[in-house]
C-alpha cells in the first residue's frame, strides 16, 4: 500500500528510449527500465543488433521496439525518434548512453579520433536530445538522463578527448536542465568510474591495470552495470521529480578519494 509519504519508484506505463542498448551499461538500462514497468524503444547500431534485447524485454511483459540509430548519421537518429513516437504515441524517458573514446596520449590524438569522439559523444547526444526533447515539450513532461563518466571530473591519461566530451556533456545537462524546466522537463547526467562490460574487460584483465583503478575507488570494486542502471531508473522514476540540472557520479568515490 503507497501514500503519499511513500516516494514511488517505478515507471509504470511510461515510454523509455535508451540508445546502445544492445550491450553493457545501455542493455542494463533498459532491462532496468522495463522491469520498473516501462515500455522501451531500444536503439542500436543495426538492426540484428536488437532482436535478443527486444526479446528479454517481452519475456517481462513489456513492449519493445528496436530503433536502427548511428549517432554518426543524424538521419538515422531523427527517423527512429519519429519511427519511436508514431509506434508508442509519447517518449517519456530518455537515456543518451552512447559513447566512444579512441585511447591515445594527447600529443598522438589524430584528427581522424578527435572528429569521432565529438561527432558521437557531443553532437550525437545533442541532436539526439534535440529530437526527443522537442517530443517532450509538446508533452510538458519528460526525463532526459545522459549517461557521462567520471572521466568529466577526474583527469585520465590518454583520455584527454573523452574527458573534454564528458566534461561538456555534465555542462550540458545543466543548460539544458535550465532551459527546459519550465516544459516540466528534468536533464540530468549520470557519470560512472570502470564498469565491468565488453569494452572494458580485457583492459581490466591486465592485473596490474586493474589493480591501479582499484586503488582509485576507495568502495574497492569495480562497478557493475546494474550500478548505473539502478541510478538511471531513481532520476526516471517520480521519485526524483524534484531533480534536474545534477550529475550523479557513480565512482565508488574515486572522485573524492
Amino acid at each position: 500500500m503507497t501514500n503519499e509519504f511513500t516516494p514511488k519508484f517505478d515507471l509504470a506505463d511510461k515510454v523509455a528510449l535508451v540508445t546502445g542498448a544492445s550491450r553493457g551499461i545501455g542493455r542494463a538500462c533498459a532491462l532496468a527500465c522495463a522491469g520498473s514497468g516501462a515500455d522501451l524503444i531500444v536503439g542500436v547500431r543495426s538492426a540484428s543488433d536488437g532482436a535478443d534485447i527486444t526479446a528479454e524485454i517481452e519475456r517481462i511483459g513489456r513492449r519493445a521496439l528496436a530503433v536502427q540509430m548511428d549517432l554518426t548519421d543524424l538521419a538515422t537518429v531523427r527517423k527512429a525518434v519519429a519511427d519511436a513516437h508514431a509506434a508508442f504515441g509519447r517518449i517519456d524517458v530518455l537515456v543518451n548512453n552512447v559513447g566512444l573514446g579512441p585511447e591515445n596520449l594527447a600529443e598522438n590524438v589524430t584528427e581522424a579520433d578527435f572528429d569521432l569522439t565529438v561527432n558521437v559523444n557531443l553532437k550525437g547526444t545533442f541532436f539526439t536530445t534535440q529530437a526527443v526533447g522537442r517530443l517532450m515539450i509538446k508533452q510538458k513532461s519528460g526525463r532526459i538522463i545522459n549517461i557521462s563518466s567520471q572521466a568529466g571530473t577526474v583527469t585520465l591519461k590518454g583520455e584527454a578527448i573523452y574527458c573534454m566530451t564528458k566534461a561538456a556533456i555534465n555542462h550540458l545537462t545543466r543548460c539544458l536542465a535550465a532551459e527546459w524546466a519550465q516544459h516540466k522537463i528534468t536533464v540530468n547526467s549520470v557519470a560512472p568510474t570502470f564498469i565491468w562490460t565488453d569494452g572494458t574487460r580485457p583492459s581490466l584483465a591486465d592485473p596490474d591495470f586493474h589493480a591501479h583503478v582499484l586503488g582509485h575507488i576507495p568502495l574497492g570494486r569495480i562497478g557493475d552495470p546494474i550500478d548505473v542502471a539502478g541510478t538511471v531508473v531513481f532520476l526516471a522514476s517520480p521519485a526524483a521529480s524534484m531533480i534536474t540540472g545534477a550529475n550523479v557520479l557513480v565512482d565508488g568515490g574515486w572522485s573524492v578519494a
